[in-house]
């Protein structure tokens, strides 16, 4: 029998809190605001703080969260965020700042977000950083943008298409429309490259930039990204890396070094700052020193203070500067659990990051690719992409029948139907938090969800059985969201 909700325990004069009288004069309210403001009636349940507490700790254990599951999300990498990171954001010097107090009460904070853009520099192999953007598109905007004022700067205003490979996110597309470019979509070639050849034959001098994302959402590194990025480059074009898969390039090769000209992090997902529904994103954007004029305004800077000492301060002194792209300076508490994931992890193991992200990977691959399809039998990086096609066209089991059959396995389902260009899409990344305990029962999961699929499909297309809600119908909770209790 399902719980009561919050509302059906509610009884008449309960309360959970005792509010003292004021210690202002009173206003009516009716002073304050217009009439059609207001609400004569606010029916709010009446209960104990203990009620409360029940409720909200009930709700909590009903949500899968890292903390108590593995999420295999492909391209969102879900891995643990170190409580370490929450201590370091919560200390009084960081959390009670406000962006509006003067440079010389939070030189502390500007330090940390200095340091981080060189952090960042560093590991990307790039030459300045704003840490502006609040997540991965608005990065990719931001990025973008910079490449307009760089092109429009140069007097080539006849730029007018954007290249992008058919694997790349979903957000490139809509960003480069976003920014007035035309979009040219460029097909993968058998092994999950960039096909050179269609490339070489869709640039021209009205190109403005690539936007590739590396690894590919394949899970691929591009074997030609040299000869890639060399295409573009011979045109005068600039080239967008999407690094939102990072996590497998940490320590391994830098997006500067390979000639990317502008990228942005997910430090959500790299740097392990809460992710989705945990908390906000971060998406700084590196660039190479022919765009770092065009830098959102301010960029956190150094310089030598009057008595000698160093200062850090906001400049905002940058004539060809695109602009402010949001209020104030960037999630600073994502920053600063950023900040503490590279410092705790050092060099040495932001590179074991990679390798042990690609190991999880590649396990995972081998141990599942005979019972589904492969998108393409070769050595993955951070994830890879399996297709259930042979079970949709055997039993008639699709993707998300196994997605939500994973559910009654205890486990998160991975990323589904995309990419778009693979039939029935699976997306798996274990990142490198997990141990080889939980990749063996991910993988005996997945492999008992296989079997059932031929020996009693049914009972895969009626998943999840063990949920309080069972299969919801998902076009309607789109199109007709319920959001509202309504008493039984």
């Amino acid at each position: 029998m399902p719980e009561p909700l919050i509302f059906e325990r509610s009884s008449p004069g309960r309360q959970a809190a005792t509010i003292p009288s004021a210690e202002v004069p009173t206003v009516a309210v009716e002073h304050v605001l217009p009439e059609r403001f207001l609400r004569r009636d606010l029916p709010l349940p009446e209960v104990s703080e203990l009620d409360v507490v029940r409720h909200f700790t009930r709700l909590s254990q009903k949500n899968a969260c890292i903390d108590t599951t593995f999420y295999p999300l492909g391209s969102c990498t879900m891995k643990y965020n170190p409580k370490i990171n929450e201590d370091v954001a919560r200390l009084p010097g960081f959390a009670r700042i406000h962006p509006y107090q003067p440079i010389e009460m939070v030189q502390g904070a500007l330090q940390l977000m200095y340091e981080l853009q060189e952090y960042l520099a560093e590991i990307s192999g790039m030459d300045a950083v704003t840490l502006q953007p609040a997540a991965g598109a608005h990065g990719e905007l931001t990025g973008m943008l910079m490449i307009r004022a760089y092109h429009t700067e140069r007097g080539e205003t006849g730029r007018s298409r954007v290249l992008i490979p058919d694997s790349a996110h979903g957000t490139n597309p809509a960003t480069a429309k976003m920014v007035g470019y035309t979009v040219q979509s460029i097909p993968s070639d058998s092994r999950g490259n960039l096909d050179l050849a269609a490339l070489r034959r869709a640039v021209g001098p009205d190109v403005a930039a690539l936007m590739i994302t590396i690894p590919s959402t394949f899970g691929l590194f591009d074997e030609q990204i040299l000869d890639v990025i060399g295409a573009i480059h011979e045109v005068g074009g600039l080239v967008y890396g999407d690094g939102a898969n990072m996590n497998a390039m940490l320590g391994q090769a830098r997006f500067g070094d390979l000639g990317v000209d502008v990228m942005h992090f997910n430090l959500h997902k790299t740097f392990t700052t809460p992710h989705g529904g945990g908390g906000p994103p971060a998406g700084p954007v590196a660039v190479k020193a022919h765009l770092a004029p065009y830098l959102p305004v301010p960029v956190v800077a150094r310089r030598q203070a009057p008595d000698g000492s160093v200062e850090y301060y906001l400049d905002y002194d940058r004539p060809r500067s695109i602009g402010k792209i949001r209020a104030f300076y960037g999630n600073f508490g994502m920053l600063v659990r950023a900040y503490t994931y590279i410092r705790s992890m050092g060099a040495e193991g932001l590179q074991a990051v990679g390798e042990a992200a690609v190991l999880n990977a590649n396990y995972l691959m081998e141990r599942l690719k005979g019972a589904y399809d492969l998108y393409v039998d070769r050595r993955c990086k951070h994830e890879f992409v399996l297709s259930a096609r042979r079970q949709r066209r055997t039993t008639g089991v699709r993707a998300l029948d196994i997605a939500k059959r994973l559910i009654d396995y205890g486990f998160h389902p991975p990323t589904i139907y995309f990419p778009i260009v693979v039939e029935e899409a699976l997306m798996i990344e274990p990142t490198e938090t997990e141990s080889i305990e939980t990749l063996d029962e991910f993988a005996e999961a997945m492999l008992a969800i296989a079997r059932e699929a031929e020996e009693n499909p049914e009972l895969v297309k009626q998943a999840p059985h063990t949920t309080e809600i069972g299969r919801l119908d998902e076009v309607a909770a789109v199109r007709r969201p319920n959001l509202r209790w309504k008493p039984a």
